[in-house]
């Protein structure tokens, strides 16, 4: 009897298994077909490439440096061995290591709460309409803020008409907390911690461009669903680079270009995710409602 259930069990647990290595394997496939890993670096490189984006950058550089400055270091200082006294009992040796990474991802998502909220959100905002400006994705934006005529896509930004960015919610603190116990796993655990911050940042990075689209809350959700991995795989990486000590304020402004030249190529249909989405999305939401 007791054999019997065991194999039952375990031919159930290789099911399972099979199925989640299936769709593991679709959403892995989803995620390269759509190239979304590629926008942060490519952000970068535009980011860097184009001088007319570099001045929301540098009116919000300097206060942000001492802000992650500040907030890196004293979370060294006060947290590092407390921490550290209760990893080395689960994760031993790599304690060392994953304490840091620990300590990175709180500094980040103090930072990230901090300055997203007081000192970054119109810089941002700027940036990644000024990126679509750039990008002569002019018609979109043209629906969110006035615009000025001149060749400077910063300078062509006028007044906004519609809400910018989200701002940092109670939710999302909730949920960091939820996962946070998750680095007390060796390593496996601080990989899929930050994978799924980068799942939760992933959802929010096109929050702009669907307000300029006009989409409601049932075609964003729609929208997101549909393209979980290429949006979670993007979040990821902009996670892990904004996790790093005092360049952070220069990835968050790439990864708003990268997710702003994702919109645009989205917009301009340069993507295979824009096959069966757009009127096709609107309809099918409508019909949700």
């Amino acid at each position: 009897m007791s054999s019997s259930f065991a194999s039952n069990v375990q031919a159930r647990a290789q099911e399972v298994a099979k199925e989640d290595y299936e769709k593991a394997k679709v959403l892995l496939s989803e995620a390269a077909r759509s190239g979304s890993y590629l926008y942060p670096f490519r952000g970068i490189i535009y980011f860097i490439t184009h001088r007319s984006l570099w001045k929301p950058f540098y009116s919000r550089i300097l206060p942000t440096l001492g802000l992650t400055a500040g907030v890196t270091a004293s979370m060294f200082f006060f947290t590092y061995l407390p921490q550290l006294a209760i990893l080395v009992f689960v994760n031993g040796p790599l304690a060392v290591f994953t304490t840091v990474l620990l300590i990175l991802s709180e500094s980040s998502t103090i930072v990230n709460l901090i300055s997203r909220n007081f000192l970054l959100q119109d810089a941002l905002l700027d940036t990644f309409d000024g990126t679509l400006v750039a990008k002569d994705a002019i018609g979109i934006v043209s629906e969110g803020r006035q615009l000025k005529s001149g060749q400077d896509p910063i300078g062509r930004l006028g007044k906004v008409l519609k809400t910018p960015f989200s701002k940092f919610t109670p939710k999302a603190l909730v949920r960091y907390v939820m996962y946070l116990p998750l680095n007390f796993i060796p390593v496996v655990g601080t990989i899929i911690f930050i994978i799924l911050q980068g799942r939760t940042r992933g959802s929010s990075i096109h929050g702009r461009y669907f307000q300029l689209k006009g989409w409601t809350s049932s075609q964003q959700r729609d929208w997101l669903e549909r393209h979980s991995a290429p949006y979670a795989t993007f979040g990821t990486i902009a996670t892990v680079l904004e996790m790093i000590p005092i360049v952070s304020i220069f990835f968050a402004f790439t990864n708003t270009v990268g997710a702003a030249l994702w919109a645009a190529d989205i917009e301009q249909k340069n993507t295979q995710m824009t096959q069966g989405t757009a009127p096709n999305l609107r309809e099918s939401a409508k019909k949700a409602e």
